[in-house]
């Protein structure tokens, strides 16, 4: 059975009840998880704000601003779970960024700024975090983030995010062999097209949800609830021979070539 109790878990990326983050979280929490949750800090505080009232149900022990962007934040983070916490077993990176105006129009046009920009947020970010993370998983743990099939098939309007997609695939795959010798586990889930909020993002995603209903072989999209299962899963000791790879949570679209 699916237990994680006494397991220390860190949460990034929550946005909104619709985020996939949220998703993991509450599956996490299901399973006996002892909850961290990070959020985006802003000047006016609307994000803490919003983050704070949705994740209150459960209950997490550690609520922290965590910009990957700033350096210093984020060695403030680890530094709290160390002292707070001793330990931390499972972390959860659902993180990703890029300008709008490098999702539309040709692919060649993306900027030198946007082209970093989306790498950064999108794919060092799990390098960075894994790295933080790394001398405070001492009993060994899980490492999981979000992809997408845009990294590995040309999507439209998913432009610069798919070369960061990619990256983040390639970076899962080092850091599982770097961490495995200390029983860490690194792991992606790829899951199908769901309306969040960085989806809105990519233009035409209507129509792309209306066309994996149609072609997946189970004639559906999933739920961030499905793919909150999935990342349970890999991060519960009933995955405990699975690292390095990509699980796709898509209804079986990728499978499908016509």
């Amino acid at each position: 059975m699916l237990n994680l109790t006494g397991k220390n878990a860190l949460v990034t990326g929550i946005a909104n009840n619709r985020s996939i983050a949220w998703g993991i979280a509450q599956q996490l929490h299901a399973a006996g998880a002892n909850l961290g949750v990070t959020y985006l800090p802003d000047d006016k505080g609307r994000f803490e704000k919003k983050v704070a009232e949705l994740v209150e149900p459960l209950q997490p022990s550690l609520f922290l601003p965590c910009d990957v962007q700033n350096d210093a934040q984020v060695q403030e983070t680890f530094d709290t779970i160390r002292d707070r916490w001793g330990k931390l077993d499972i972390l959860i990176h659902c993180l990703a960024f890029a300008n709008k105006d490098d999702l539309t129009g040709d692919f060649s046009n993306v900027s030198r700024q946007g082209f970093d920009l989306a790498l950064e947020v999108s794919a060092y970010s799990l390098i960075q975090l894994s790295r933080a993370a790394k001398p405070l998983m001492t009993e060994g743990g899980s490492i999981v983030t979000l992809t997408y099939l845009g990294g590995v098939k040309v999507i439209p309007n998913y432009n610069v995010m798919g070369i960061a997609k990619a990256a983040l695939e390639m970076n899962v795959r080092y850091l599982a062999a770097e961490l495995g010798p200390q029983n860490v586990r690194v792991n992606a889930i790829s899951a199908g097209p769901i309306r969040t909020l960085a989806s809105s993002a990519v233009g035409g995603i209507l129509d792309m949800i209306h066309h994996v209903e149609e072609t997946a072989p189970l004639r559906r999209t999933v739920t961030q609830a499905e793919v909150g299962n999935a990342a349970a899963f890999l991060c519960s000791d009933l995955s405990s021979g699975i690292t390095g790879q990509i699980l796709y949570v898509d209804a079986g679209y990728e499978i499908m070539g016509m």
